[in-house]
C-alpha cells in the first residue's frame, strides 16, 4: 500500500492544526488562571492616620495607623510601621506592627517576630513567631463554634 504525498500533507496539516489549538487552550487557561489569582487589595500607607470603620471585601494592607473597627472578607496584614487600635474581624491576619484590641479570625492569626498585641484573640489557628509580643488571652475555635 502505498501513500499518497497529499495524505501526508493533510496529516501533517491536522496534527499542525491539533498542536495550535493545544497551545492556544493552554494559554488562555493560563490567562485566566492568572486573573483569579490576581485578587484585589487595599493599603493604608504609612503615615496616614484613619480613624473611623473599615469594611472591606478583598486583602487589606495596614502601614499606617487605624483606629476603629476593621471588617474584612479576605486577609488583613499589619506592617511592620503599621499600628492598629480597636477591633478586627477577618478570614486570616499577619502581624508585623502593633495591635491593641480583639480580633476574631475565621482562619489562621499569625504574629510576626516583629509583633507586638495587647489583647484577645478569637481564632481557628495561631502561629506566634519567637520575639513576637503577646499580653491577652487567646481562645481557640473550631469551624461549629465560630458560627455562634
Amino acid at each position: 500500500m502505498q501513500i499518497k504525498s497529499e495524505n501526508y500533507l493533510i496529516v501533517f496539516k491536522l496534527i499542525l492544526f491539533l498542536f495550535i489549538t493545544f497551545f492556544k487552550i493552554q494559554n488562555t487557561m493560563l490567562k485566566a488562571k492568572q486573573i483569579i489569582t490576581q485578587g484585589a487589595h487595599n493599603t493604608l500607607a504609612e503615615g496616614t492616620v484613619l480613624k473611623g470603620d473599615i469594611n472591606a471585601e478583598e486583602d487589606f494592607r495596614i502601614d499606617g495607623f487605624v483606629e476603629g473597627t476593621i471588617n474584612c472578607n479576605g486577609k488583613i496584614v499589619i506592617g511592620s510601621k503599621g499600628s492598629v487600635n480597636g477591633q478586627i474581624n477577618c478570614a486570616n491576619a499577619e502581624l508585623m506592627g502593633k495591635l491593641q484590641g480583639t480580633i476574631k479570625t475565621t482562619g489562621t492569626l499569625i504574629l510576626k517576630s516583629t509583633a507586638v498585641y495587647l489583647g484577645d484573640a478569637i481564632t481557628k489557628t495561631m502561629e506566634i513567631e519567637p520575639g513576637a509580643i503577646f499580653n491577652g488571652t487567646c481562645t481557640m475555635v473550631n469551624d461549629s463554634s465560630m458560627s455562634q
